[in-house]
C-alpha cells in the first residue's frame, strides 16, 4: 500500500499534506477530501475555529475571548463560555458565520475566529 499523497487537483503541487480528514495544499491553500473523484471541497466553504479546527453543524465550542454584546446593557459573554449545538451559516453579516444559542444571552451569531472547538 502506498503512503504517497496525491498531488493538488488545483495547482498540481506535490507538497500536499493531511489536515484532519482533509488533504491540503500549502502552495494554493486548496483543501479536498481524499479519494474524491468529482468536484473538490473548496477551501472557502470550510469554516475553521480560532486554532484551525474544522467546524461542523452540531459541534460544541467555547468562547476564547470576552465579547461585548451590543444592546446587552453592558453585559459581556465571558471567556470560556460553552456553546453547544452550533449551526454554520454561509452568508453571515460582517464575518459572523455561526448561529448559536449562547447561555444567558439567547440566540445570536458569532464569528468563528472567537471560538474553539471542544
Amino acid at each position: 500500500m502506498s503512503t504517497e499523497l496525491p498531488p493538488c487537483p488545483e495547482c498540481d503541487s506535490e507538497f500536499t499534506y493531511e489536515s484532519g480528514t482533509l488533504l491540503a495544499c500549502p502552495m494554493c491553500a486548496h483543501e479536498w477530501m481524499p479519494g474524491e473523484t468529482g468536484e473538490a471541497v473548496e477551501a472557502e466553504n470550510v469554516i475553521k475555529d480560532s486554532v484551525g479546527n474544522v467546524l461542523r453543524d452540531g459541534d460544541s465550542v467555547s468562547v476564547v475571548k470576552s465579547l461585548k454584546v451590543k444592546g446587552g446593557g453592558g453585559k459581556a459573554i465571558k471567556i470560556g463560555t460553552k456553546v453547544t449545538g452550533i449551526r454554520l451559516i454561509e452568508d453571515g453579516v460582517d464575518g459572523h458565520d455561526i448561529d448559536a444559542k449562547v447561555p444567558g444571552f439567547g440566540q445570536m451569531q458569532l464569528k468563528s475566529s472567537v471560538v474553539k472547538k471542544l
